[in-house]
């Protein structure tokens, strides 16, 4: 609980920080009167005022922001300050002021991803493990070894990679082309693969397997790296250190057939041999039970060593300062496009809403990445902070896009909106978002 929260405080806060910097920044440079710079909402728990007279604030809700800046449509505003209002600035300026939180966020995300190159990108390459039958990657003469290499075009060198392609296939109806490394051989081959609204399953979550893919992985000997105090592992008398060798009379050699038995058998008796430094023990365990997905599974409390990955899958590349920003560049720009796309056929029904997340997946990811490393945990920021500079450019009042759909009017129409028509945007604006979060919230809820 307290990664949790640490995790999701410090990515939204750096990220709100930055997006509201920006509006500061360039509301600052076309001489507006800034106000208050807070992040966060509600009750102030840390307040600083500046040369400038500038509020900064800290709030006890870090789920947003706002730069308040001088305005004459908010109260009333003495003579000599009306040059310093935001009303009063050309609609360039305005602009350039709302605009500037989006594209904050947009150079956090470069930066971000920058750092990572720097710090070298290690990822491991998609050899395929197994092709499922009736599915788009079965039309492929692909086999269990090879090595996909692209995807319509896209070259792939990771299961990330390869993820990332699959998103901005979903929904396609068209043919592709995959090509791959044939195991043993320095020949590549290619097939073509026919996409009909793929996938058909438009609540699924896991692309590659839904592609007809199982990623390649070492052999896991089931070696004990920990019993969990209490578990059914714990009371059975399981040690670390010890290797299953059997269990209900089946020899074991791989990590999953004993994860598959003591799933598949909750509340009941498995007798199962380890051996310990030169001895055979026998042991009785009974799992417990849990539910998920509506089956009842069972689980023993037990973590396995993990295996060592052969070099030659293991790719890292290493950036020098120039390479890196162009890599955080491209990067930015492919996270933008599919932001951009999914929202599109999220609009068109090819992606379910279901796939919509509040605070507490966010939390939840952010903890996991934080937990598998340093750049696992850049790299969610980066791609959070692409997301949190999309949807604040989509034309819903309220959010920053909205402001601009009605400057871009006032630009061509040389006059404003009416406050009366945007004022009811702006009630329709907020019936929307509160609808989506709503969404996002029960999905979140769904999920735990």
């Amino acid at each position: 609980m307290i990664q949790n929260i640490l995790s999701i405080v410090i990515s939204l806060g750096v990220l709100i920080t930055f997006h509201e910097f920006g509006h500061f920044f360039v509301a600052r440079r076309c001489g507006v009167k800034v106000l208050r710079f807070s992040v966060g909402f509600g009750k102030p728990i840390y307040r600083y005022v500046g040369k400038t007279g500038t509020e900064f604030t800290l709030a006890m809700i870090p789920l947003g922001g706002y730069v308040r800046m001088l305005d004459e449509r908010e109260g009333d505003v003495p003579d000599s300050m009306k040059s310093q209002a935001f009303n009063n600035k050309s609609v360039g300026q305005r602009i350039a002021i709302v605009a500037a939180g989006p594209i904050a966020n947009f150079i956090l995300a470069v930066f971000i991803y920058a750092l990572v190159a720097l710090l070298g990108v290690q990822s491991i390459a998609p050899k395929v493990g197994q092709i499922e039958k009736n599915s788009p990657m079965a039309q492929t003469e692909v086999q269990s070894g090879d090595e996909i290499v692209s995807i319509a075009g896209e070259q792939v060198a990771s299961w990330e990679d390869v993820n990332l392609v699959l998103a901005s296939l979903i929904g396609e109806t068209r043919t592709i082309i995959v090509r791959y490394q044939v195991e043993g051989l320095s020949s590549q081959q290619e097939n073509a693969v026919r996409l009909s609204g793929w996938p058909m399953d438009a609540q699924s979550n896991n692309l590659i397997k839904s592609f007809g893919v199982t990623p390649w992985r070492p052999k896991v000997v089931p070696i004990i790296d920990r019993v969990v105090d209490g578990g059914a592992a714990f009371v059975a008398g399981f040690q670390v250190g010890d290797e299953i060798i059997e269990m209900l009379g089946q020899p074991t050699e791989d990590w999953q057939q004993v994860v598959a038995l003591v799933q598949a058998n909750p509340n009941k008796d498995l007798t199962v041999k380890v051996k310990r430094n030169q001895d055979v023990k026998v042991l009785l365990l009974r799992p417990n039970s849990t539910e998920q997905n509506g089956r009842v599974l069972g689980y023993a409390g037990l973590a396995v060593v993990p295996p060592e990955w052969d070099d030659s899958l293991v790719r890292e590349r290493s950036y020098g300062l120039l390479e890196s920003f162009s890599y955080g560049v491209a990067q930015t720009s492919k996270m933008v496009s599919l932001t951009v796309s999914s929202i599109g056929k999220m609009l068109q029904g090819l992606i379910s809403v279901d796939n919509l997340s509040g605070p507490i997946t966010i939390a939840k990811v952010a903890s996991a990445s934080a937990e598998s490393g340093v750049q696992s945990f850049l790299k969610f920021m980066a791609y959070l902070s692409v997301s949190l500079g999309v949807l604040n450019l989509l034309p819903i009042p309220m959010l920053d896009g909205g402001h601009l759909l009605f400057f871009g009017i006032e630009a061509i129409r040389r006059k404003p909106v009416s406050e009366k028509i945007q004022s009811m945007a702006y009630r329709v604006g907020a019936s929307l978002l509160f609808a989506l979060m709503a969404i996002a919230i029960f999905n979140d809820i769904a999920r735990l």
